[in-house]
């Protein structure tokens, strides 16, 4: 009994020995330091993976912005390239830089030198300018010599006799007419430029971006602060993958690294982060775990500032990703496009079935309404339910496989776009695409308006001569199919001289306007009317009931037009009255083609003008009566070369930033024996007609060469004399031959010389017309057009012609100071011509308002009554002189 009284007290002891503080505290901290030091080192290696897939992720977002800054860089200096191939062709080795410099289309000089070398490898032209020498034996001239291959070559950094800083050269292929070796562009930058963009904030000390030719040599190398270049780089170690840290060669760092090619440009982006910079705060943070895990061990309290601590920690890590993401943001705000950045969303198989918008800027906002949230909260099918029934989808997954950038112009249809014309720029990059958009809305109406204001009446708004043409071919075809009869009635408004001449072209304008109005009104739908020039109409009355009955219904409407037209009008506060006489001719009795049908109107309308004005004349075989005097005006032209009836005066054309005279218009006068001074209206249409034009235009071809010589000979600055070429003359064979034997006569250089053609001329048959135009270009002549925006729309074509000069037709100048719809038509025209690299000239500047309107948006040169009047050839040197002086 007192053996197990003994065993029972023991346990006991042993049990309250348990309990005490001193035996049981000790426990329980090794418990509690268990517990600490498991959690702390658990918390270790996840901040070490979270590190490690920070760094993954900064190198892939730093190799996407860099590509893209380098593939927009090599873009801008290919298209550059481009643009002096293309100068050279046009102008030759020694007119294409100063020409382009002229245009404002050279980079900059302080970043690029731009020069141009022959077949032979001799530097002939530079910019800046630098001393001539060669490059014969340089790797990116004979790459281009000894192959045909159209792409950019880049050279390594290199230094060279005219430059002691290196540069990168970067050329392209120069070709003659006949597809051979001419030499090379080059364009020359320094090796930093590509890596200006280095963020030290971002990309530490010891961050690396490179870029790295086909031939393993470095172009550019950037680690930090130091910039170097030329050294040898075996890309096939750079194909290492981005998770695990590797030593280069270069300096034995350990980097996060990743290499992309650029397609097309035979170069590799290299970018690389520092590993120990990259895990620098991770392992201050392992130290602190490990300081906090200690303190933690002493005491409740300290493990709470050790939680406390933490998250402290985590929120340093949150603002360092906040402040990476507002420095990409910066980035793309910056650009006046709107920017997306579409990630790819792809289903087990790899296939895409998305794109989910990862990024969008400020503008993005505006043109789509939603704020960057919203966006971001949706993917692109969801956001446009139209993109996979409009192709929009296809395209975009079409352009991520095949990489690269590509660009198109579209017309919205989606609501969710504030825009009705968009211009878009894809870029492909790994794993989605980058799209920067464009508004472009504004430009497509101007164009637009230009085209509508191509085929009708700037005054009127009705359909000009051009249009007038088309629309009676239409309705004689259909006509000639129905088996209906069609009316052709030409008006012409009587005594409206008298109010242009007492009330001033503003208020002829006014009453044009009206009276275009009143006849649309009594016209019925089927019918056209438009303006075929000054205060003449040309109304095409389609008579789908037989001949009979259709007459009567067309005697009646032209009846109501008289009536219309000789309604009193307000203009300048006074009440004016004019008719019109109108002359109708039926298709098939009185002609089978629109020609005739015109000609026979007009020939019954000049009857009803004979008979009294204000009435309707039907055309009948008699009237051909009212020809004699054509035929004797037609017989007089022939004359009028052999017996000097003719005459040229010559309007100065003037350089709108110098003030200088650099040229003259010839222009023709016919002083009749008998009739006095013949307006060319008047005569030039019959000298077309008769063909007598041809010999007329030789004479003005010749007299004008001449008299250009002449004024060079008498000391006056050699001015470029420009000679109107009408239709026959153009499809004469021997039009070449014969201003090539004027020049030759003359004694006159080819480049003082300068055709102006009508865009009607010229669109007849283009590809003769092109032809014609390189004969006359090889020679040295230069060619503009002349009147553009009256005839035939050319702007599809206009690109392929070798034009150097575009005349704005006075129609648009006269009321630029008034009319937005001048000033959008004549800024379009200066923006187009400059683009194509041609000169704009503005006929008919009669104020100071034209001429000030005209200066500020880029006119080139003007002519009119605000400098001069036509004058005679020997006024032209006090005209000359003093502006040359001034300038």
């Amino acid at each position: 009994m007192m053996r197990a009284a003994k065993a029972r007290l023991a346990s006991l002891r042993w049990l309250r020995l348990g309990l005490e503080t001193y035996v049981s505290l000790p426990l329980f901290t090794l418990l509690l330091l268990g517990v600490i030091w498991g959690a702390g080192c658990h918390f270790i290696a996840n901040d070490r993976l979270a590190a490690q897939a920070a760094a993954r992720d900064s190198v892939q977002e730093l190799m996407e912005i860099y590509e893209a800054q380098v593939v927009r860089n090599l873009n801008g200096i290919d298209q550059t390239l481009k643009v002096i191939k293309y100068a050279v062709e046009r102008k030759g080795t020694a007119g294409a830089l100063p020409e382009l410099a002229e245009q404002g289309l050279l980079p900059p000089g302080v970043v690029f030198a731009v020069s141009i070398a022959d077949a032979d490898g001799h530097i002939v032209a530079s910019s800046p300018q630098s001393a001539l020498h060669s490059v014969a034996r340089e790797r990116y001239f004979t790459v281009h010599r000894d192959s045909r291959t159209d792409s950019v070559y880049t050279s390594e950094a290199m230094r060279d006799p005219a430059r002691d800083d290196w540069h990168i050269h970067f050329t392209r292929r120069l070709n003659d007419r006949d597809g051979r070796f001419a030499g090379i562009a080059i364009l020359e930058v320094d090796p930093t430029y590509f890596t200006s963009g280095y963020e030290r904030s971002r990309q530490g000390d010891l961050g690396m971006v490179a870029i790295v030719g086909s031939d393993s040599l470095a172009r550019t190398v950037r680690i930090g602060e130091h910039s170097s270049w030329g050294q040898r780089i075996d890309l096939a170690l750079w194909r290492h993958p981005a998770a695990q840290p590797w030593p280069g060669r270069l300096d034995g760092v350990r980097r996060y690294t990743a290499a992309r090619t650029l397609r097309g440009y035979n170069l590799t982006v290299l970018v690389g982060l520092a590993e120990s910079e990259q895990l620098a705060a991770f392992e201050r943070q392992r130290g602190k775990y490990l300081w906090e895990a200690g303190l933690a061990s002493a005491g409740t309290v300290l493990v709470m500032a050790v939680l406390w601590l933490w998250s402290w920690q985590g929120a340093k890590a949150r603002a360092r990703i906040r402040r990476a993401q507002e420095t990409y943001a910066a980035a793309s705000e910056a650009n006046l496009d709107a920017f997306f950045v579409l990630r790819a969303v792809r289903d087990d198989s790899g296939a895409i079935v998305d794109f989910r918008v990862a990024s969008a800027n400020s503008r993005a906002e505006q043109m789509t309404g939603r704020s960057k949230e919203d966006l971001r909260s949706q993917t692109l099918c969801q956001w446009l339910p139209q993109a996979r029934g409009n192709g929009m989808f296809d395209r975009l997954a079409q352009i991520m496989a095949a990489g690269g950038t590509h660009q198109e112009e579209w017309r919205n249809e989606m609501p969710e776009f504030k825009a009705e014309w968009m211009y878009w720029q894809i870029v492909g990059v790994e794993g989605g695409l980058v799209a920067i958009v464009r508004d472009i809305s504004e430009r497509k109406r101007d164009e637009a308006r230009i085209v509508h204001m191509a085929h009708h009446d700037t005054l009127t708004g009705l359909p000009n001569r051009s249009l007038i043409g088309d629309r009676l071919e239409q309705a004689i075809l259909l006509a000639e199919r129905e088996k209906h009869q069609l009316l052709v009635a030409f008006v012409d408004l009587d005594s409206f001289k008298l109010v242009n001449d007492s009330l001033g072209h503003a208020a002829g304008d006014e009453l044009l306007k009206v009276v275009a109005s009143r006849m649309v009104d009594c016209l019925r739908r089927s019918d056209t009317v438009g303006r075929f020039g000054g205060d003449e109409f040309v109304l095409v009355l389609p008579q789908p009931q037989g001949i009979d009955s259709g007459g009567i219904e067309a005697a009646a409407l032209l009846e109501k037009v008289l009536a219309a037209v000789v309604r009193p009008v307000a203009l300048e506060g006074q009440q004016v009255q004019v008719s019109c006489s109108i002359g109708v001719a039926m298709y098939p009795r009185d002609g089978d083609d629109g020609g005739t049908l015109l000609m026979n109107a007009d020939a019954a309308m000049y009857r009803a003008k004979e008979l009294g004005k204000n009435n309707v004349q039907f055309y009948a075989q008699e009237m051909n009566a009212s020809l004699e005097e054509k035929l004797a005006l037609m017989e007089g032209l022939r004359k009028a070369v052999d017996e000097d009836q003719l005459r040229l005066v010559y309007q100065p054309k003037v350089d709108l930033v110098s003030g200088a005279v650099f040229g003259v218009e010839a222009l023709l006068r016919w002083q009749h024996p008998e009739r006095g001074m013949v307006r060319p209206d008047h005569f030039i249409p019959l000298a077309e007609e008769s063909g007598s034009i041809v010999a007329i235009g030789e004479w003005v071809l010749r007299e004008a060469c001449r008299q250009a010589r002449q004024w060079q000979d008498a000391g006056l600055p050699p001015l470029v004399v420009s000679v109107n070429v009408s239709p026959r003359q153009f499809d004469d064979r021997r039009l070449v031959a014969r201003v090539a034997e004027a020049l030759r006569d003359a004694g006159l250089e080819a480049r003082w010389l300068e055709l102006e053609v009508t865009e009607s001329l010229i669109m007849r048959d283009v590809q003769q017309a092109v032809d014609k135009m390189r004969e006359l270009e090889a020679m040295g002549i230069a060619l503009s057009i002349d009147d553009f925006g009256t005839g035939y729309s050319s702007l599809a074509a206009l690109k392929s012609f070798p034009i150097s000069r575009l005349k704005i037709d006075k129609s648009f100048v006269r009321d630029l100071a008034h009319s937005p719809d001048d000033q959008a038509i004549a800024r379009a025209i200066i923006s187009l011509s400059h683009q194509l690299q041609m000169r704009v000239i503005a006929e008919g500047v009669e104020t100071e308002l034209q001429r000030a309107f005209l200066a500020q948006y880029g006119c080139d040169e003007m002519q009119g009554y605000l400098f001069s009047r036509p004058v005679a050839a020997d006024e032209i040197p006090a005209l000359v002189l003093p502006s040359a002086a001034a300038a």
